[in-house]
């Protein structure tokens, strides 16, 4: 028998595999209508009618919301953060004073106890003048110390830790050098000392961590007796002797982000100081990120609403050929589409923030979807915009503004958002993630079936509950509501629409079926057909979530949110609405068609060529910039590499 294959950190394919299987939640208490959708159950009842804010908590939430655009707009410089790279202190007094450090932390602790729509909305404002800070919120908040603690922490870590997160900045550590999305290769380790641990490891690309106080980090704790050992989640005050923070990372946008490496060097961690049990480390992470994910759909909704802006200013005033730009078709797709993807992403953060909020259902899907389909469509809609503006979408808005040009920073807003796709789980990873979670059903009664450690006697138990699970579920799938005509007839023309995802969830979950049964056991490394399926199910939730969110805005009860001017959205939401679900059963149908007709079979022959080195000639005629020159260590300003790398900020 083969052994399993070892990657470069020795952990064999089936042992990370088990490590990422025990830190996922297995059961599902609640109902999700993104779990229903995959298996071809239309659930609208789950999220229709339209989940609204809670009265009680508006006025108070919209005082706070009123005071942070007050304070972003009047003492907020993005083109200086932009410039310099830096946050101003002042910036980050100014927002501690206001609460915003603890806006999601219970008064009790002294936070504001803002909901998750709340915080998403202060999000929006926060993100849409400098995404940096809306980076340093989001990371302090959605899955820095705060959210763990208060989801996980014992009475009295709440009591010692969220005043503190109140004032002070925290930040997440889980990645290392050699360790991203595999945490079976995890190096970092706390040794059991007594009653404390003492930590070891560098952490890489922690957000905040170079201006953090406080810190979450993973660690491997090695098993001994009476301790059970395993990843743990801990919290470290960054003043303890022996933390350094080595170097800040520069990227291509988000340049105000306080980004860097951490190293830890025999740091004594108090006992009570370990959030949960030993082993819960990644569980406690995953778990965060349910709703730690869905900052990023609220700062790509903000990005949606100015690019909307930006669009419909520039093409009705840009003229040629004789009339505005907005009127040639070429240009209104672009128009069309940002108009109507902005409406969507809000919609989309709305609906799932709001369910989480409600709390009685299950929204790990919904929240991975979200972030999964914003962060994606709204780098679409940024690269729409530069080509909309032309060189003045290109050029910097400094550039613009030093000319006498309005300076409007579309190709910054680009650069920003590209960081969107990697944060909190890559497109990839997310990919992964959402189909193991829409194929649990499937796996749950049928996947002994193709267990290659399963004896006999339980892969023929597996098969006769698969027969019975099949038996019932699949004629389910042949009819609908989604093939009357009378269906949903309360949402208008946006009726069809429903209809149409009705139908589609159905034809989706035949199609996992029919690829199970096709593939088996090896459907998990068919990821290109796994990616197209998540997608297929994104756009359907963001079909759904925008025709239920239309529906509510253009109701005689009003919008889910007060206009802030003499007109609300009424119908002219369902037109938006009805163009966005006209755009998005076109790309619908093509991840439909690329189930079965792609080129992923030779694309992974080929990429097994070019690894193996066949087209080395073809990489051959220019040079690589990333290799030294004889320009390191020349009289050049700023420290040499050497210098830079072993820097210590702290």
């Amino acid at each position: 028998m083969s052994q399993p294959s070892r990657g470069p950190g020795g952990v064999d394919e089936r042992t990370a595999r088990r490590v990422a299987e025990e830190a996922r939640e297995s059961e599902w208490r609640l109902p999700s209508f993104g779990k229903q959708l995959f298996l071809g159950d239309f659930r609208l009842d789950l999220i229709h009618p339209h989940p609204r804010p809670d009265p009680a908590t508006r006025a108070s939430a919209g005082e706070f919301l009123a005071r942070l655009t007050e304070f972003c707009a009047a003492e907020v410089d993005p083109a200086l953060i932009e410039r310099r790279s830096r946050i101003p202190d002042g910036v980050v007094a100014g927002l501690r004073g206001l609460g915003a450090l603890g806006m999601k932390i219970p008064e009790r602790h002294g936070g504001l106890g803002l909901g998750q729509f709340d915080y998403g909305r202060a999000l929006m404002v926060v993100g849409s003048v400098s995404p940096a800070l809306g980076a340093l919120l989001s990371a302090h908040q959605s899955i820095g110390v705060p959210q763990p603690v208060a989801m996980f922490g014992t009475p009295e870590q709440r009591d010692a830790w969220l005043p503190r997160c109140a004032r002070q900045i925290s930040a997440f550590l889980l990645t290392e050098p050699d360790v991203g999305s595999d945490p079976a290769r995890l190096r970092a380790t706390a040794v059991p000392d007594g009653d404390s641990y003492v930590l070891n490891g560098v952490k890489l690309w922690t957000t905040n961590g170079v201006v953090a106080d406080l810190v979450v980090v993973m660690a491997r704790v090695p098993r001994s007796d009476g301790h059970p050992g395993g990843i743990t989640a801990f919290v470290v005050d960054m003043s303890e002797a022996g933390v350094t923070v080595e170097h800040r990372n520069a990227f291509m946008g988000l340049r105000g982000i306080e980004n860097g490496v951490t190293r830890f060097h025999d740091v004594r961690v108090p006992a009570d100081q370990r959030i949960g049990p030993e082993g819960a480390g990644l569980r406690i992470a995953l778990t965060t990120l349910n709703t730690g994910r869905l900052s990023l759909p609220a700062m790509c909704a903000a990005s949606g609403k100015w690019a909307t802006r930006i669009a419909r200013e520039w093409s009705a005033e840009r003229v040629q050929w004789g009339r505005p730009v907005g009127e040639h078709e070429a240009v209104a797709r672009k128009v069309a589409f940002i108009a109507a993807t902005a409406y969507a992403m809000e919609a989309v953060h709305d609906l799932s923030a709001l369910l989480a909020d409600g709390g009685r259902g299950d929204i790990r899907i919904e929240a991975a979807l979200a972030k999964l389909w914003a962060s994606e469509t709204a780098c679409r809609v940024a690269d729409e915009l530069v080509q909309l503006r032309g060189g003045r979408g290109y050029e910097t808005a400094e550039s613009l503004a030093a000319r006498g040009e309005r300076g409007v920073p579309a190709e910054q807003l680009l650069r920003d958002l590209r960081i969107n796709r990697i944060f909190e789980g890559s497109t990839e990873i997310m990919h992964l993630l959402v189909a193991r979670e829409a194929v649990d059903a499937h796996l749950a009664v049928a996947g002994e079936i193709v267990d290659p450690e399963a004896s006999a006697g339980r892969k023929a138990r597996a098969a006769a509950r698969a027969g019975g699970f099949y038996a019932r579920w699949l004629p389910t799938l042949v009819t609908g509501p989604g093939q009357r005509p009378s269906s949903y007839k309360e949402f208008g023309p946006l009726a069809r629409h429903l209809r149409y995802a009705e139908r589609a969830s159905r034809k989706l979950a035949r199609s996992v079926f029919y690829a199970a049964g096709r593939w088996q056991g090896g459907l998990e490394y068919r990821q290109g057909f796994l990616g197209r399926m998540v997608d297929i199910g994104a756009e359907l939730f963001a079909m759904t979530a925008v025709c239920v969110r239309a529906q509510a805005d253009s109701s005689p009860a009003g919008p889910i949110l007060p206009p802030a001017g003499e007109r609300g959205p009424g119908e002219s939401a369902v037109l938006l609405a009805d163009a966005f679900c006209h755009q998005a059963r076109v790309r619908v149908a093509e991840l439909f068609d690329g189930l079965w007709r792609n080129s992923d079979a030779t694309d992974a022959k080929l990429a097994r060529a070019v690894l193996a080195g066949d087209f080395a000639w073809l990489e051959e005629g220019v040079l690589d910039p990333s290799i030294p020159g004889p320009w390191i260590g020349s009289a050049e300003p700023g420290p040499s590499r050497k210098e830079n790398v072993h820097r210590t900020i702290r």
